[in-house]
């Protein structure tokens, strides 16, 4: 993929990090409340939002948090794997590959000057492309003085009442068929919390779970979608985590998506939900599937202990990017445990000034020089990384476009980066969407689904 300018002359509008010289625009650590629930999908501490976005202090809805072990509609006991749609709770969704990957064309330029750099894999069915339609992709540049807000698509409903949404629903379940467009015009305009409380109020007037009742007049990828939005979202990471490492297999581009993007409080948060849900401890689960520098990388993601001082030291930027040199491109091999302790522990301003001074003093980028000295999934895992700290929206983007792309959709990537980016950046995505691939998401949705699925995605994106 070409990155215009890159490093030198900035990033994309949309969040990544200032560069060198402009920490004082980047919102301090912790701006972005975590009420006393969950805490917002997602990476990154993102600045206060305008007062005319969200509510509250710092705007995201003060969530419902997930309940108590067992406590959750249809929660399996401890010990128990989630079960979808056959059985109890929420659980394993039809099919699905998972993480589509980060994947680069051949051959790339930035402005270190050109470098050949493989394809990694993981497309859906082990399919690589030969070539991207219409070009290569291309995360545009930015002035670097633009202050970052992030927008999501959802916010709370005005005048909201739980039990008459909960009405709403019941009539729409009720008797023959099912009026899908009211249960669709109910969710997607209503928060995760807003939601958390209709189901509560369910349960209150009717005697009944919604989510059960939801499941029986439902199927296919709407069941799916329906019950990711009905979940809390950190069950939603937790549950996807589980379901990645459940059965035959292991889907590791979930665990990269998941734990290589969220922030700190967020991975703490879920490694509780998945003991307390599922009986089980992550990082054992994490250990028993994955192996190698792989497997360190993410156990390294789940202590959810990166540095998040938002501050930049330069001379530890020019000293990182020097070791990250010496451990790769200046060396016969690789010392894979140098670019594991700096990816994994400095902040993400911080990481950006090293790949821009990694650039100056290397002639070469951060993120070639990382598909150079690996591969496979660490490889991806890695230039996630370095991808969410230069630019989160961006990197979401691509993932939907080649969730989509060619023959075939990718359901699973496309339902749970949609909700859980609906609160967080999803308007970015959708601007950085857009900009990437001149076409836009909703068109690209369009195109690659149908029927109540399509009409509740296009109503959560906001076409």
């Amino acid at each position: 993929m070409s990155y215009p300018g890159y490093p030198p002359t900035g990033y994309p509008p949309f969040p990544g990090y200032p560069p060198a010289g402009q920490e004082s625009s980047f919102p301090p650590s912790g701006q972005y409340p975590y009420p006393s629930g969950f805490p917002p999908m997602g990476g990154g501490a993102y600045p206060q939002v305008p007062s005319s976005g969200y509510p509250g202090a710092g705007g995201y809805p003060a969530p419902g948090g997930y309940p108590a072990p067992g406590g959750y509609p249809g929660a399996p006991q401890p010990g128990g794997a989630p079960s979808y749609p056959g059985g109890q709770g929420f659980g394993v969704p039809p099919g699905g590959a998972g993480f589509s990957g980060y994947p680069q064309p051949p051959s790339q330029s930035y402005g270190g000057g050109p470098a050949q750099v493989p394809l990694p894999g993981g497309f859906p069915g082990g399919q690589m492309p030969s070539q991207y339609p219409g070009g290569q992709p291309t995360y545009p540049s930015q002035p670097a003085t633009v202050t970052q807000v992030t927008q999501g698509t959802i916010r709370p409903a005005a005048n909201f009442d739980a039990i008459r949404d909960a009405e709403i629903l019941r009539k729409a379940m009720k008797g023959f068929g099912t009026d899908e467009q009211a249960i669709v015009d109910v969710v997607a305009n209503r928060s995760n919390d807003q939601r958390q409380k209709i189901k509560a109020a369910f349960k209150t007037s009717y005697g009944k779970d919604l989510i059960k009742d939801l499941k029986s007049e439902l199927s296919g990828n709407m069941e799916e979608l329906i019950l990711a939005l009905f979940m809390p979202p950190t069950y939603y990471d937790a549950w996807s985590l589980r379901k990645a490492m459940q059965g035959a297999g292991t889907q590791e581009r979930v665990l990269i998506e998941i734990l290589c993007t969220r922030t700190n409080q967020e991975i703490r948060e879920i490694v509780r939900c998945y003991q307390s849900e599922f009986g089980r401890d992550l990082e054992k689960d994490i250990r028993s599937d994955t192996s190698g520098h792989f497997e360190r990388l993410l156990v390294s993601m789940c202590q959810g202990n990166r540095d998040e001082n938002q501050s930049i030291n330069h001379q530890m930027a020019q000293e990182d990017a020097q070791r990250l040199y010496q451990a790769g491109e200046g060396r016969l091999g690789t010392d894979e445990s140098c670019f594991n302790m700096i990816l994994a522990t400095r902040s993400f301003p911080q990481l950006r000034a090293t790949m821009e001074a990694y650039s100056r003093m290397a002639n070469r980028d951060l993120l070639s020089s990382v598909s150079r000295e690996f591969s496979g999934y660490v490889e991806s895992g890695l230039k996630t990384i370095l991808q969410c700290a230069l630019n989160r929206p961006a990197f979401f983007a691509e993932r939907l476009y080649y969730a989509m792309k060619g023959a075939g959709t990718d359901d699973s990537t496309l339902v749970r980066i949609v909700v859980t980016r609906s609160e967080i950046d999803l308007v970015q995505i959708k601007q950085m969407f857009a900009q990437m691939y001149q076409k836009t998401l909703g068109t690209m949705i369009a195109g690659d689904t149908s029927g109540d699925y399509r009409r509740l995605l296009l109503a959560i994106v906001g076409q």
